[in-house]
């Protein structure tokens, strides 16, 4: 009951809290869900429609509102809300601000949530362009001129003189019509020149071709007259090339040198063709004196067929027969620019080599045959067809086709004397390489008397000599091809290999020498020498000249293998080192210098990197028990004790009956306390009980043979207890001689100078490389005892 009743003030004060919960009925949503009239615009657009006044309209439902003293009011309904900024009831609506993205008052009224607007479709496309633009008209003629230039080309080509020249002439109608419409549309300098001068330079060219020369020439001044076109150089030498047709040869040559003169000097080809131009102007106009200085000028600059022949005619009109000889020089001395080893593949790519193997033997090599060979044999130039075909023999060589190569030489052999010596020089050439040396001596024969003074002969008789190890009467052969040939490389290469086999060290030094001069850059030739100097006991200068090789060649492994050994003679161990290191970078497999830098990091006590090497001595050598001891050897000087047991166990299992292996793994397994000691002391024991019993055997073989044999045996001994007392207690390098790869017979000749269509061996010619100076090696009975040592307790 008390609770709708409110006491008045006691005094006139305001009340600080007097209207709080005062507000207009308007703003009160939670009975909107019961006004019909509301509902009804909701669902309908008549909500939507702008009231008629802005009062409350007297139709208006009312519905009671809980006020905050608990009264109930009407609330009108949608359709009679006052508008914005109206006035009802004393309170002005407030105004509106803007709606936030996203939101509509639909959301309120029954519509899904859309703030992207998905649920309209998809966008609609875009509008396109309208096809009667200037712009996509100026591009559709752009686009028809270029197509009429190009149908203008394909009927030239075709031979269709008067339709290209129609083709053209629809181009340049086209092309006028184009620049007028671009002119009214943009500026001058958005006119597209390069098609403008192509159309041009179409047009001028189809005048031409169809003789139409007036109209040409008039196209080309059009185009000079613009001086936005820049090749004003290619289109005189046109001009030129117009007036010389219409024998104008004064105009011709004008023109010709003004292209000359607009034509950059970098373009040399451009320059030379017009310089040919201007060389054929003045044969035709009868001035052969200024077509020589142009042809002369073109030799000079770049030397080509044409002018070589023309400059010979040039000559040979004026009546100088001297300058005719030196003009035909020239001429032979221009390359050909045809590939003469089409049918050698250059590579092991399976398909070139098919290729090459359909087309040996196809139609047109068969043409190539009987026009180069069988016509020349018919004619009177007998002498030049025994040359081709000694250098169809010399194409089979470089086939690696040696059974036609020798077929084809051989029936050379009933030739005249000089073809028959330079087939058997090449016969005798070829069975040298194949070690027979008996018909590379008949051969060599036959050559030397079918022709005396053949340089290749006599020094390929003078290695079938070498050979056989008459190194006097090789040396004989051998001056006498000098004698005919003071210029034959091979016979003075040769000559001091034998000078050297015959010790006479200072001729060969003299013969070395004299060749270096002649080959500079020569590594064979620079190896010799310091081989020498070696030999003489000179390594300062051995050392200089090997490092001549170095220059040369410089990832030769074993040049640098013997710049280390000589700088270790020397006693320079870095050096030494740096040189054996790079020969092992270039050719990891050689087994000494493997060897070498094993040893000098076991002297430097890097052991670790020892076992490096050792480990791939071991892989390059897997029946050589030394390198397993010496890995293990590492393994247990590093304090790896355990990897060094299995290293040994591993070494056993390979090798059982190794006294050495099982001594260090009785006295290992001792040391370490393990059980296996006893095992392997008994298979020791058994090993050397083997042992004393097979060395009695031996000793008893001895016994009963005769003195002779056992005085032999003996001295035998007494020298091997020589060598092992020799070698000194923690000595690891023992010496041993190696040679380096090659062999020591003589360079061979196989060229005959005379009509310079001999062999030629592809590979180069064959280095004699003698053998080098001790090499230190690891040596496996002292790396033993002196391991045995170590392990013994002091």
């Amino acid at each position: 009951m008390m609770q709708n009743v409110h006491l008045a003030p006691e005094t006139d004060e305001d009340d600080l809290y007097s209207g709080y919960n005062d507000y207009n009925p308007i703003y009160d949503i939670e009975e909107l869900e019961n006004d019909a009239a509301f509902q009804q615009a909701v669902r309908t657009s008549h909500g939507r429609r702008p009231p008629i006044t802005a009062k409350i309209s007297s139709t208006a439902v009312t519905r009671p509102i809980a006020t905050g003293y608990g009264s109930k009011t009407s609330l009108a309904s949608s359709i009679g809300r006052p508008m914005t900024g109206a006035i009802q009831d004393g309170v002005t609506r407030p105004m509106t601000a803007v709606r936030a993205a996203g939101f509509t008052k639909a959301s309120l009224r029954g519509s899904a949530f859309d703030p992207l607007s998905q649920s309209r479709g998809p966008t609609p496309p875009l509008e396109a362009k309208k096809k009667d633009s200037p712009e996509e008209k100026i591009k559709q003629l752009e686009k028809e001129v270029n197509e009429l230039v190009e149908e203008s080309c394909v009927a030239n080509s075709c031979g269709d003189l008067k339709l290209a020249l129609e083709k053209a002439k629809h181009a340049g109608r086209k092309e006028r019509v184009l620049v007028r419409q671009r002119e009214q549309v943009t500026t001058p300098e958005n006119i597209n020149l390069d098609l403008t001068y192509s159309v041009l330079f179409n047009l001028a060219s189809q005048y031409s071709v169809n003789e139409m020369y007036a109209e040409a020439l008039n196209t080309y001044q059009v185009m000079l007259k613009n001086n936005m076109f820049s090749n004003a150089g290619i289109l005189k030498m046109n001009m030129g090339n117009i007036y010389l047709k219409q024998r104008n040869y004064s105009k011709a040559i004008k023109f010709y040198r003004m292209a000359l003169d607009r034509v950059p000097s970098v373009n040399k080809q451009m320059r030379i063709k017009i310089m040919q131009n201007i060389g054929v102007t003045f044969i035709q106009a009868g001035q052969y004196s200024d077509a020589v200085n142009s042809y002369e000028h073109i030799m000079s600059m770049a030397p080509n067929l044409k002018a070589g022949y023309n400059l010979i005619i040039c000559y040979f009109a004026v009546g100088d027969r001297e300058k005719m000889k030196k003009a035909f020089q020239k001429l032979i001395a221009v390359p050909l620019e045809i590939d003469e080893d089409k049918y050698i593949s250059p590579s092991d790519d399976p398909h070139t080599n098919l290729v090459t193997e359909a087309i040996k033997n196809d139609h047109l090599r068969q043409m190539e045959r009987e026009r180069c060979v069988e016509v020349v044999k018919a004619s009177q130039y007998v002498e030049l067809a025994n040359d081709l075909e000694i250098n169809k023999a010399v194409t089979y060589l470089r086939q690696k086709d040696y059974n036609q190569a020798v077929e084809i030489l051989k029936m050379l052999e009933k030739k005249d004397s000089r073809v028959k010596s330079a087939a058997a020089t090449n016969l005798s050439a070829l069975y040298y390489m194949g070690k027979d040396f008996a018909q590379a001596s008949s051969y060599a024969d036959i050559a030397v008397n079918s022709d005396r003074y053949n340089p290749a002969a006599l020094t390929n008789k003078g290695n079938t000599v070498f050979a056989n190890g008459d190194y006097e009467k090789a040396a004989e052969f051998y001056k006498e091809a000098l004698r005919n040939d003071s210029s034959c490389t091979e016979a003075l290469y040769n000559i001091g290999l034998t000078y050297e086999k015959l010790n006479r060290l200072d001729e060969a030094l003299d013969c070395f020498l004299k060749l270096h001069a002649i080959l500079r850059n020569s590594a064979e030739v620079l190896y010799q020498i310091a081989n020498i100097y070696e030999l003489m006991e000179n390594p300062s200068q051995a050392i200089e000249w090997l490092m001549q090789v170095v220059s040369v060649i410089p990832t030769d492994p074993q040049v640098l293998s013997k710049l280390g050994e000589l700088y270790d003679r020397e006693g320079d161990k870095s050096q030494a080192f740096q040189y054996y290191y790079e020969s092992y970078r270039y050719f990891p497999c050689n087994i000494e210098v493997i060897e070498w830098l094993g040893a000098y990091y076991i002297d430097t006590q890097f052991w670790e990197k020892a076992i490096q090497y050792f480990e791939r001595a071991s892989l390059i050598q897997p029946t050589q028990v030394k390198w397993q001891l010496m890995v293990a050897s590492c393994f247990r000087r590093s304090g790896n004790y355990q990897k060094a047991l299995d290293t040994y166990k591993d070494t056993h299992r390979k090798f059982p009956e190794n006294v050495e292996c099982l001594r260090f793994l009785v006295r290992l397994c001792t040391d370490l306390g393990l059980k296996d000691a006893q095992e392997y002391a008994i298979k020791l024991k058994r090993l050397e009980k083997m042992k004393e019993i097979r060395e009695q055997r031996i000793k008893s073989g001895r016994d009963g043979s005769g003195g002779s044999h056992g005085k032999r045996e003996g001295s035998a001994s007494s020298d091997s207890g020589q060598n092992y007392s020799a070698s000194s207690k923690g000595e690891r390098l023992s010496a041993r001689l190696r040679a380096l790869p090659g062999t020591n017979e003589p360079y061979e000749s196989s060229s005959n100078k005379e009509i310079d269509a001999s062999y030629v061996d592809p590979l180069g010619p064959e280095i004699e490389r003698p053998k080098t100076a001790a090499k230190k090696k690891i040596d496996e009975d002292d790396f033993a005892d002196e391991e045995l040592d170590d392990l013994l307790p002091e």
